[in-house]
Order: structure tokens, then sequence, then C-alpha cells
């Protein structure tokens, strides 16, 4: 996984993220608006969001690329369409 990717450049959003949650939480202590702390929330799902968006375009541009030009191109086609609809999988 790490050849496909910027680890540092997900290091630095998932410690960011991480801050967020924090935040989060020292907010329902403080007992701040529901408003406020909802706002914050969607912020922090957000932010994870578009680091799963990071690592698919890695996963896309370097694991799927590769074995499409050198493994099964059917099988690696259908183990992104797997990991594709994981992500897109939200509830």
């Amino acid at each position: 996984m790490r050849k496909c990717m910027d680890a540092a450049n997900l290091h630095r959003r998932m410690n960011k993220l991480i801050g967020q949650l924090n935040a989060i939480d020292k907010m329902i202590e403080n007992d701040i608006p529901c408003e406020e702390v909802l706002i914050q929330i969607n912020a922090a799902k957000g932010a994870l969001h578009k680091i799963g968006q990071i690592i698919l375009e890695g996963h896309l541009r370097h694991c799927v690329r590769d074995g499409i030009e050198h493994g099964d191109a059917d099988k690696t086609i259908s183990e992104f369409a797997r990991a594709l609809a994981h992500f897109a999988n939200k509830s």
C-alpha cells in the first residue's frame, strides 16, 4: 500500500482529523450547542472522505494499473469495483 500513495500527506491529514475529533469531544464536554457540534462532525466526515478519495486514487493509479498491465486484468477490475463499492457505501 505504501508504494501507491503519499504516506506523509495521509499521516498529516489523519493527524488533523484526529485533532478535529478531539475538538468535537471537547465541544460535547463543554456543552456547546448541538448545531455547532454537528457542523464540526460534518467537517470531520468530509476530511475522512477526502482521505478515502486519496487512497482510492492512489490505488487506481498504481495497484490497479499494475494489475491490468502485469496481472489478471479481469480480477483486478473486479477487485477495484468491490473496493469502490465499499467506499461509496455510506449509511
